[in-house]
Parts: C-alpha cells; sequence; structure tokens
C-alpha cells in the first residue's frame, strides 16, 4: 500500500495532518504521488500547490518536500505543507 503523510506546520507546531493511501499498483508511482498530494489537500481544505523545481529535488532525494507560500495561489494562513512518503 503507498502511503503519504501530508502536515501543516506552523511556528515550529505540527497543526493538523492527515495521511493519503493508495493501492492501485497499476498507475505509475508519480501519479500515486499526485493523487496523493490532492487527496492530502481536500482533507486539509487546501487549494493544490504547485510543483517548484527545488519541490521537485528534495522529493527525488528524501522522498518529503516542503510547500511554502510561493507554492500556492491562494494566501495561506501557516508556514508551509509537509509531505512525506511513509510506504511505497
Amino acid at each position: 500500500m503507498f502511503r503519504m503523510w501530508g502536515k501543516i506546520w506552523k511556528d515550529n507546531r505540527l497543526i493538523r495532518d492527515t495521511i493519503a493511501e493508495n493501492g492501485d499498483y497499476s498507475l505509475s508511482r508519480t501519479a500515486m504521488v499526485l493523487q496523493g498530494l490532492q487527496q492530502i489537500c481536500h482533507d486539509l481544505d487546501l487549494s493544490v500547490p504547485i510543483w517548484l523545481d527545488s519541490s521537485i529535488s528534495d522529493f527525488r532525494r528524501h522522498d518529503k518536500t516542503r510547500f511554502t507560500a510561493d507554492s500556492f495561489i491562494e494566501e495561506i494562513d501557516f508556514d508551509y505543507l509537509e509531505i512525506q512518503v511513509l510506504e511505497e
């Protein structure tokens, strides 16, 4: 089961979190990551952030990245959204 953890951070404190799961292994890993991000954003009532080059680079290296205010079209009331792959 593919699992991805989404966390909202503000002032170095975890505000809210959720876990997205996907068991459809007919999808590519990229598709599972994108669906996981959409599910996390839906659960946390956020718009889906834009993948910047730095986000892509961090995610490729660490299976984890942060989306700051620069990644969102709408204004956010937290410091960043962090996503991390827990299980593949």
